[in-house]
This record gives structure tokens, C-alpha cells and sequence, in this order.
């Protein structure tokens, strides 16, 4: 636990917090992009180290969250066929679509299975040669590379019985979105850690320079946080707009070359819709040409992801930053983990999970 204490020192905490006081001179608005971001924020306090006149607000970083309902309608509709078994991560599986989620088509007889790793459904497949063997590829530039990988294994082994839905989504393109929207008063950017140890953050560079906006890549832990926060704030009261990597010991600037390449050679960049957010151009990835094969929705032609319908859940609005979990007259009463009426309290990244989890007692709604 050493090298972990070390990020969680409540002395350090406590300095670079007092840093931050001693530089802000005016109010800024600061976005994290990712749920684990999130999560450690909500957990250890930080946002309520902040002097006032700071603002954090939570984005669109929670790979379950994103997940729009049409394509797990979509996936419902797969799972529900006699002769599928589908895969997904445990955390998708009671995100709700339009209408139920596959917790509840499994409940209603689909073969619905959870795994740890997209390599676990090659392995089903090869398992039930009679079956179609479906997984429920989801997640940001970090999850991809191993799906890419596990696309290659299925093909080297022959597995012919084994394909994808794809719902892959990229970073950068969602904060250009998010920063179009007059809606969203972002003035700086914590980007996430563990995205750039994949990707590195020279695509953040152009994103930086035409919004004129400070973006700091972070880790996960409170010191990590913290010192991006710092890092972002100097940049703002300098007048500054650059990118800059606070999270060294784990990123570098062109990221994970050998997991990139496997990305570029099975995958290609496509429109993708965002829950809440609508279709963003760019923002998504496909099985490329060479791979279509491996294709889910091309091997049921006759499944096709839906839009999202209207709902009374705010989660949309949480994603983008205009709303917080506390916002939602639901939060803590009709929406709860064990009952929840949104993406965002389902997933373990999901800010109303964190406030759930950190500070239902505080908001929860009184009678």
C-alpha cells in the first residue's frame, strides 16, 4: 500500500488545496471527463476542498452511461433469439434501454451471460459450435484495443460462430461536442488517465487550441486529482490554453503504439449516438471493412438500433454537465441502485452512483 498512501496523503491533499486558494482570483468551471474521475472526487471530498467560486462539473465519462438505449434495445433483441447467447460486462446488463434491460430480457428466458473479457465469449463460442455467440462491445479508446484483439483471435482460430455489437466511443470528439453546446460553461478540461495511457494526448492539442481551453491529463487518486486542478486553475489565471500531462508516470504523448495499431487495423471512425447527447460525428468505431464479417448487426439484418425515446430521467442532462445527480427530484427515492431509472445510477462510473454511494445522506430528498 505504500506507493497508494503516497497519493493519499491528507497533509499533501490539504497543501495543493491551499495552492489552489492562494492562485484563483475569479470563479472557473472545470469538467472531468471520466466516471472514475468522478468517483474519487465524490469520494474523498475533493470538490468541497475547492475555494468558492470553483465548479466541478461531471461529463460524459462513464462507458456504460454513454451506451444509447436504441443499441441495447438492439442488443435485447439479439439476446432474445433461441439460438444466441450474448456477452456483455456485468455493468451493461441492468443499464436500461427504451424500454427493459438485458437483466430483464434474461430474465425472461434469453442466454444472456456475463464475462470478464471479450476473449471469454471466443472461448463460449468455440464451447457451443451450434450457437451464435454475440458480445457487447462497449467502452472509450481503453476497452477497444482489447476488443480489436480479441477480433483477431477469432479470426486466427477460425471461429466462425463469434461477432460483435459494436458501441466503441472516442474521447476528443465528445469534448468538442460538449464545448459547442452554449449550454456548458467548461472553461478547462481534467482528461482521463487511462484513455491517453491508450491513446496519449496530442489529439487533445487541436481541441485546445480552437476553444482556447486548458486541458490537464490526470490520474485517479486525490493527489492526482488535485494537482491536475492546480495545473488547469494556473493555466485559466495565466491566461494560458495548452495540454498538459499530470499523469507521467502512466501516459506518454502518442500513448500504447502497439495498442493503437490493433485499433486502426480492425476498427474505422463512424457517427455514433451518445445517450443524452445525441449523434456525434467521428466519435464512434466500427468493424472495419476487412472485418464486417464479425459484424452483429449485419448478421441480424433485420435488427436495427432505435432512437431515444423521451424520459422523465435526467441523465442525459448530467452527462452533458448542465445538471448534478442532486438536481433530479428522483435521485435517492424512485431511483436507487437497486431500482434505478437511469444509466447513471446503474453503472459503477456513473455520478449518481457516486453521489448515492458518498452522499445520499446529505441530498437525499426530504419528505
Amino acid at each position: 500500500m505504500k506507493h497508494l498512501d503516497e497519493y493519499r496523503d491528507p497533509a499533501a491533499a490539504r497543501r495543493y488545496a491551499d495552492g489552489i486558494a492562494a492562485i484563483v482570483t475569479r470563479p472557473w468551471t472545470i469538467m472531468e471527463i471520466c466516471g472514475g474521475q468522478t468517483h474519487s472526487i465524490v469520494r474523498h471530498g475533493i470538490d468541497h476542498m475547492l475555494p468558492e467560486g470553483v465548479t466541478l462539473l461531471h461529463g460524459p465519462g462513464c462507458p456504460v452511461c454513454v451506451t444509447p438505449p436504441g443499441m441495447i434495445d438492439a442488443a435485447i433483441a439479439i439476446a432474445s433469439r433461441p439460438d444466441v447467447i450474448f456477452c456483455s460486462f456485468g455493468d451493461m446488463l441492468r443499464v436500461p434501454g427504451n424500454d427493459r434491460s438485458l437483466l430483464a430480457a434474461k430474465a425472461r428466458g434469453a442466454d444472456v451471460r456475463m464475462v470478464y473479457s471479450p476473449l471469454d465469449a471466443v472461448q463460449i463460442a468455440q464451447d457451443n459450435p451450434g450457437r451464435e455467440v454475440v458480445f457487447f462491445a462497449i467502452g472509450f479508446e481503453t476497452t477497444a484495443p482489447a476488443t480489436a484483439m480479441t477480433v483477431l483471435q477469432a479470426e486466427s482460430r477460425g471461429v466462425a460462430n463469434f461477432s460483435l455489437l459494436v458501441s466503441h466511443v472516442l474521447v476528443p470528439p465528445a469534448m468538442d461536442a460538449l464545448l459547442g453546446d452554449p449550454a456548458n460553461g467548461v472553461q478547462g478540461f481534467l482528461a482521463a488517465g487511462h484513455v491517453c495511457t491508450i491513446t496519449g494526448y496530442r489529439d487533445y492539442e487541436p481541441i485546445a487550441r480552437r476553444y482556447s481551453i486548458p486541458i490537464v491529463v490526470t490520474g485517479f487518486e486525490p493527489l492526482d486529482l488535485l494537482q491536475g486542478l492546480y495545473m488547469v486553475i494556473r493555466q485559466l489565471e495565466e491566461g494560458r490554453c495548452e495540454v498538459e500531462n499530470q499523469y507521467n508516470r502512466s501516459v506518454r504523448p502518442d500513448g500504447n503504439p502497439a495498442a493503437r495499431e490493433a485499433m486502426e487495423r480492425v476498427f474505422a471512425v463512424q457517427g455514433q449516438d451518445w445517450r443524452g447527447m445525441g449523434r456525434i460525428e467521428a466519435s464512434g468505431l466500427g468493424l472495419s471493412e476487412r472485418y464486417v464479417t464479425f459484424d452483429a448487426l449485419r448478421r441480424f439484418p433485420m435488427i436495427v438500433p432505435g432512437p431515444e425515446r423521451a424520459s422523465d430521467c435526467i441523465s442525459g442532462e448530467i452527462l452533458r454537465g448542465v445538471r448534478k445527480p442532486c438536481d433530479c427530484p428522483a435521485f435517492a427515492r424512485g431511483c436507487t441502485p437497486g431500482h434505478p431509472l437511469g444509466a447513471t445510477m446503474v453503472s459503477s462510473e456513473g455520478a449518481c452512483a457516486a453521489y448515492y454511494r458518498y452522499r445520499r445522506t446529505a441530498l437525499e430528498p426530504t419528505a
